[in-house]
């Protein structure tokens, strides 16, 4: 991202507000974007006096988080917005590593994995965020543990998996908040009890007042996925993650809205589109072998009463759970094709289905191949469904900021 990015950006333009503002073609602001040809002076001091006064009116709502298993940033692309900088990021996979480099600005050091990494390395911050993997584990009785003389709860049940290590930085940095990201089925594995460990080493263990919500990304974009968002404050709060208003279903947006154009109005893309109406390269449609065992499949799996089968859309539908493993076969979300066989999303279109882009705004950099492309955003987050958490706990962050501010001044006075 180069400087004039990152300007536009803090100062809440869009390329064609940017434009507008002063006095060029979208197409030159394109080039600015780009960093193919760079902007006349005037033009960065009046973006630089712009983008000083958002900062300057975000100032009270300035605080600093990690971004835990950030995989592309997702969870980060929510929280810088409301004032948030990121202080530290850990991603073990490297392709992941590199598709968030090519899209964030990052002052500290990338780190891989999180468990070789000790809590004392990490700056202090005041919110942690974190879409830990959940790895399965079972759970023995606490009574029967208590009866071997053994260790339970934060020290034991955590013990061998991913959240233990989210929980250990919680216990050491003790931030001032987090945000939790997994999938909804988190709430009834292992009958429960899986979360009923996680939820009690948050509140009792770890002492934070703790909120759940599974949210349903429909609300912002054409897809059904839902994902349980676990918030925590370290102070009591007036927050209510039930207060956080979903848009209302007659804002909810189609597949067109996603899906490339193939009219020519959609700005080159020679990776995905081809040709002078910008169609979709050919290699995304599914070839008559591929095509042919998705439908026998289907077939033999609706003989025996089973649901498995291919999505097939269009661009008025709502598309099934975008997963990692849709480089596979592509068969969750096939677009039909006038006259062809249905094709696969592209990662472009896969970007948008997340919230990685907005119309007008600079195209997410997608410098992986499209397999890890696919994996990515599969395992991503929705970038609005976090934004809209994040707006939510903004001024309870906010709150409890001023809560240690005044401990500190309390204590310094006495």
């Amino acid at each position: 991202m180069n400087i004039f990015s990152e300007l536009r950006q803090q100062a809440g333009l869009s390329v064609k507000e940017t434009a507008a503002r002063m006095g060029f073609d979208e197409r030159t602001v394109y080039r600015w974007e780009n960093g193919t040809t760079k902007p006349r002076k005037p033009v960065m001091e009046l973006l630089k006096s712009m983008a000083g006064g958002r900062v300057a009116a975000n100032q009270s709502r300035s605080f600093t988080f990690v971004d835990l298993f950030a995989g592309i940033g997702g969870l980060r692309k929510g929280f810088e917005p409301i004032g948030g900088k990121c202080v530290f990021t850990s991603e073990w996979d490297r392709f992941s590593q590199e598709t968030y480099r090519a899209n964030h600005v990052c002052d500290h050091e990338l780190v891989g994995d999180i468990t070789k990494i000790q809590e004392g390395e990490i700056p202090e911050h005041d919110v942690l965020l974190a879409g830990f993997p959940c790895q399965p584990f079972s759970l023995a009785g606490v009574s029967k543990k208590n009866s071997l003389n053994r260790p339970h709860g934060f020290q034991c049940d955590m013990q061998g998996t991913l959240f233990f290590d989210v929980a250990r930085i919680i216990k050491y940095h003790r931030p001032k908040a987090f945000l939790l990201e997994n999938v909804k089925n988190l709430k009834s594995h292992d009958k429960g009890r899986t979360f009923d460990v996680i939820k009690r080493t948050l509140t009792e263990d770890l002492g934070y007042q703790v909120q759940t919500r599974i949210i349903d990304a429909r609300s912002w974009v054409p897809q059904h996925r839902e994902r349980i968002f676990i918030v925590g404050f370290r102070e009591d709060c007036d927050f209510d993650f039930s207060a956080l208003e979903l848009p209302s279903s007659d804002q909810n947006p189609m597949l067109a809205s996603i899906l490339h154009s193939e009219d020519g109005s959609e700005k080159s893309d020679e990776r995905f589109i081809t040709g002078g109406l910008g169609q979709v390269a050919a290699r995304y449609t599914l070839s008559d072998h591929l095509w042919e065992y998705l439908q026998a499949y289907a077939r033999k799996h609706r003989l025996k009463g089973n649901g498995f089968g291919f999505g097939i859309v269009g661009p008025n539908d709502v598309a099934r759970t975008l997963s990692a493993r849709y480089h596979k076969d592509g068969s969750e979300i096939l677009v039909s094709q006038r006259g062809k066989n249905p094709r696969r999303l592209t990662p472009r279109e896969c970007a948008r289905l997340m919230g990685f882009e907005k119309s007008g705004e600079q195209l997410f950099r997608i410098p992986v191949s499209d397999t890890q492309a696919y994996r990515q955003f599969g395992n991503a987050v929705v970038v609005p469904v976090v934004e809209a958490v994040a707006r939510h706990m903004a001024p309870f962050i906010d709150e409890v900021k001023s809560m240690a501010a005044g401990d500190r001044e309390t204590k310094a006075v006495a």
